[in-house]
Parts: structure tokens; sequence; C-alpha cells
């Protein structure tokens, strides 16, 4: 399996995107958030994505840096449905905060003949806390974090072989959600910024975490990679290497830190 991040950045960078992804594995591709903007399909391409493959899409909460780039996909893929240039179904995964909003802003901006394939060829699928479904082969597992700003859903993947690789959306992943991350191949995870820089950065009013809370949380936790994104970007040249520095030291597994656009092969 490849993980490729499209976008890094929390919702205010304009040096990056911001936090989204895809998972590829065999050809299938799931899409995790969409970022701000139609700056998504921008990305999908400099990747070498065509969005036309991403049939398989998790909208983990409805914050503008996450959601506003899933309009666009679901224009693209109406229209292309209208013209006969699309085969196949494909599918938005989130809870019902989300397919709701989906579903009322793509019926106020559509025609009413792109809108006609919501739920019919584009699936808004509602999933639920502790719902298992299988996608693209491999079973997810869906689950609330536990968050007081707006309800948001994390996920754990079966990734074969009996690993697994967890995502705790944008916010620390809470005692809540620890049955899932404990001791899981790999974690993807938030890190506003560095501990040093809190009070520059303020991530506790925000809910986020510095780079040494995540790495501490997740020692404890026992996993064996762990990735960080969803950062400032003040300093996006040496970003790396500093939260790795400060990182390291709370952490003893597999750090990354990826820039937009880099790629890793989650063996």
């Amino acid at each position: 399996m490849r993980l490729t991040m499209l976008g890094t950045g929390n919702a205010l960078v304009t040096h990056c995107y911001n936090t989204c992804f895809v998972l590829e594995e065999d050809g299938r591709h799931f899409l995790v958030d969409g970022g701000g903007g139609n700056g998504l399909i921008r990305q999908l391409a400099l990747a070498g994505f065509d969005w036309k493959d991403m049939r398989h899409i998790l909208v983990t909460h409805k914050h503008m840096d996450h959601v506003l780039g899933i309009f666009w996909m679901v224009r693209l893929i109406c229209q292309a449905l209208s013209k006969g240039s699309y085969e196949g179904d494909a599918c938005i995964y989130s809870h019902r905060e989300v397919t709701d909003l989906v579903r009322d802003v793509a019926q106020r901006v559509l025609t009413a003949r792109e809108s006609s394939f919501l739920d019919t060829r584009l699936h808004l699928v509602e999933v639920h806390d502790g719902e298992e479904l299988v996608i693209q082969g491999m079973p997810v597992t869906f689950f609330d974090i536990g968050s007081t700003k707006a309800t948001q859903y994390g996920f754990a993947m079966d990734m074969g072989q009996g690993r697994r690789l967890v995502c705790c959306g944008d916010e620390p992943c809470k005692p809540c959600a620890h049955t899932y991350a404990r001791g899981c191949d790999w974690l993807l995870h938030e890190a506003f910024c560095l501990s040093g820089e809190a009070d520059i950065f303020r991530p506790y009013e925000k809910h986020h975490s510095s780079v040494q809370d995540a790495c501490a949380m997740t020692q404890s936790l026992g996993v064996r990679n762990l990735v960080l994104y969803h950062t400032e970007d003040t300093n996006l040249g040496s970003r790396k290497r500093r939260y790795h520095e400060e990182g390291a030291r709370h952490f003893s597994g597999n750090l990354y830190i990826p820039d937009d656009l880099e790629s890793l092969e989650l063996a």
C-alpha cells in the first residue's frame, strides 16, 4: 500500500495545501478529505492521479479545509455522469452531518440532471461509530474521535497480514480512540507545531497538539510508524528536520513528516 499526501497543512496555510491524502493499492484508490477548494484537482494531477479513479472518498468532518474540495469532486463526477463520460459508480463516506451537507449543497448548485445522480450513481454513504465496511477489498472501521468542535470520524484499516493503519482525523487521539490506535502499524496524526512554538501558534486553543504531544502519546500506545500532518507552514524548508528532531526525542518508532505530494510505501 502507498500513502500519498496531497496536502499537509492546517486550515490557514498558504504555502502548502490543506491536509488530505490518497491510499493506493493494486490500482485501487481511497481519497481522504478534499482540502479547502479546487486545488484538490491540481494536487491530484501533480501527484499523477486521475480524479476519475477516486471512486471511494471519506470526509472526516465538515470544516472548510476538509470538505470544500469534496464539492469539486461531486461537481466533476456528476457532470461526467451527465455527459456519459464516467463509467461505474462512486461513493462518499461520512457521518450524517456531512452527507446531509454535501447533498444539500450539491442540489443547490448543480443542475437538476447533474444532481439526479446523487444516491443513484454517486452514493452518499452514511457511516456510524464502530461500523465496519469493506472498501476496495479492505475492511475499514469508522470511529467517532470525540471532537467537541464538530462531529468527526477517523478510521482503522485492516491492511492484511495482521497489519493496521489508523487515521485520527485532525485532532489529538483521545482515549475513546486508543482501542483502535494501540499497537497499530501506521498512525496518521495531526501535529500543529513544535512544542517550543506553542505560544506562537496556540494549538491547544484549536484542539490540536504539538509534535512532542503527538509523539509522546503515540509512544505510549506502542505504535510502530507515525506520520505527522496538519501543521503550520511558516518554514516548510526546515519543517521535516525540525519536527523530526523534536519528535525523535519522544517516539522511538519510525517517524515521518511528509511534504505535499510525497509518497510513503506502507510496509
